[in-house]
């Protein structure tokens, strides 16, 4: 990667009017939040970005927004909200996995995010699933995916919208490959080779870290792909991944020129049991030390390099608070 840095609109509306003394109790809260997280951010590398998986959560209000919004509104217009935290320096944009983002949908994002806030957007499953779903969104039964791995597809569906709409903010495009049914999805050996294919054909323009869910295609020759193309692994926390510190000890952090991690899950669990068990999201269910000790090595082993941490309020329970304990950490 070359020395550029890696370099979402108008208040998000009201979705009913509080009490007074509830809208004082909460901006008095958001405000002591920003002023204690500032403290922090500025005791941390200016190398490391954090961020949240994504943003519209109404259970955030007093920690990242000043009164409750409905996850709609949030979603339409929270981010000029979220970019004020100290803290919350990158976002993920998640919906790129699900469908292509309108053009109109990359511009009100940028118009509310500042100068040098870039965010990690995950590539289209249309791209990175070997099956295509079945109706349902299911994968068992489901045909092959004729586009998958296709450069082409992806240059129309992502790079191409986001370089006309989105350039200034676009950090890693986080490519996740979802498991395959047993004994459907490619070979270790065939999916170093065909991502390695792809890697080589897509624009350098752009930067792309690679998120496993099978653990089987963490291999020497994945990890020579990678740094021959130039490309990051995302030390991801998930359901079937080994934990972020082990997949460090296969793929070494200052091996690449910037660093991803995500964290999801504790290895085990799975994501709707977790939803239920820690909804609002307003604070830490579950600590995972063990997790955030990993984080603080991955980030001190990568030296100056960029690392891009997103948290997923299924980790311990709610993002923006994870966030703050691993800044305390480092």
């Amino acid at each position: 990667m070359d020395e550029r840095q890696f370099p979402l609109f108008g208040p998000p509306a009201e979705e009913k009017r509080p009490g007074r003394t509830e809208r004082a109790r909460t901006s008095e809260r958001l405000e002591r939040e920003h002023a204690e997280a500032a403290e922090i951010a500025a005791r941390i590398p200016s190398s490391v970005r954090f961020g949240t998986s994504s943003w519209s959560f109404p259970g955030w209000e007093g920690l990242v927004y000043s009164r409750r919004y409905s996850p709609s509104a949030l979603a339409r217009d929270g981010l000029t909200e979220y970019a004020r935290h100290p803290l919350l320096t990158t976002v993920g944009i998640d919906r790129g996995f699900y469908a292509p983002i309108p053009r109109e949908d990359l511009r009100r994002y940028a118009e509310q995010l500042p100068d040098g806030f870039l965010c990690c957007t995950k590539a289209p499953e249309s791209v990175t699933g070997f099956l295509r779903s079945a109706p349902g969104g299911k994968r068992a039964g489901s045909s092959p995916n004729p586009a998958y791995l296709d450069a082409r597809v992806f240059e129309e569906e992502m790079l191409a919208p986001f370089r006309d709409a989105f350039a200034s903010h676009s950090g890693p495009f986080l490519l996740q490959f979802p498991p395959a049914p047993r004994g459907t999805g490619p070979s270790p050996v065939e999916f170093a080779e065909r991502l390695d294919r792809f890697l080589e054909e897509v624009p350098r323009e752009f930067f792309y870290a690679v998120e496993l869910r099978d653990s089987s295609l963490l291999t020497d020759a994945y990890r020579r792909v990678l740094a021959a193309r130039g490309a990051a692994h995302v030390y991801n926390a998930a359901t079937a991944m080994p934990a972020p510190g082990e997949q460090a000890a296969r793929i070494p952090p200052e091996s690449a020129s910037f660093a991803v991690v995500r964290l999801l899950l504790r290895p085990g669990t799975q994501y709707d049991d977790r939803r239920q068990e820690f909804e609002p999201f307003d604070r830490i269910v579950d600590p995972n030390p063990e997790m955030r000790r990993d984080v603080v090595s991955i980030v001190r082993a990568a030296k100056e390099r960029p690392v891009f941490v997103l948290v997923n309020n299924k980790a311990e329970g709610c993002s923006p608070a994870t966030i703050r304990a691993l800044a305390e950490m480092l």
